[in-house]
């Protein structure tokens, strides 16, 4: 599965890189990318873990940047 999520509050293009190499490292992950310009996640994932990433996500981006919200 591959979704595109909305992210509000980003405000550090390092943030978002690095926000980007967390989610990649997530397991089942096929692979992530944050667009700082667009403030865009975009995460292919296998189905059955899919809402699991997702989860692990959200958290991996309040450590990065806590104000930052992925938007489903």
């Amino acid at each position: 599965m591959k979704k595109t999520f909305r992210l509000e509050e980003l405000d550090c293009a390092h943030c978002a890189a690095k926000m980007e190499d967390g989610i990649k490292k997530i397991g089942g992950v096929v692979s992530a990318s944050v667009n700082f310009m667009t403030q865009k996640l975009t995460i292919e994932a296998d189905d059955a873990v899919f809402d699991d990433v997702v989860k692990q996500a959200e958290k991996i981006c309040r450590k990065i940047e806590p104000d930052c919200r992925i938007v489903k």
